[in-house]
């Protein structure tokens, strides 16, 4: 069964993961760039991470809710 999460609790959540996503994308253009992949500007970077950050906020706002509710059950 999926959680039902606050929009609120993705809101909030949703500038760490986005920003947390830009900066992993960028550097895994740099490691790609080992194998002769182009690295990504910054800019792109952050579209992507704007992109990926908002299903990694909700993920992480299931996380939390179900800590939550398994707190509130003892």
């Amino acid at each position: 069964m999926i959680p039902r999460v606050s929009c609120k609790l993705v809101a909030c959540l949703y500038p760490l993961a986005a920003g947390a996503a830009a900066i992993n994308v960028f550097f895994a253009s740099l490691i790609g760039s080992w194998l002769g992949w182009n690295v990504l500007t910054p800019h792109m970077s952050v579209v992507i991470g704007g992109v990926l950050g908002l299903p990694a906020a909700w993920m992480f706002a299931r996380h939390i809710h179900g800590l939550i509710t398994q707190a509130e059950k003892t």
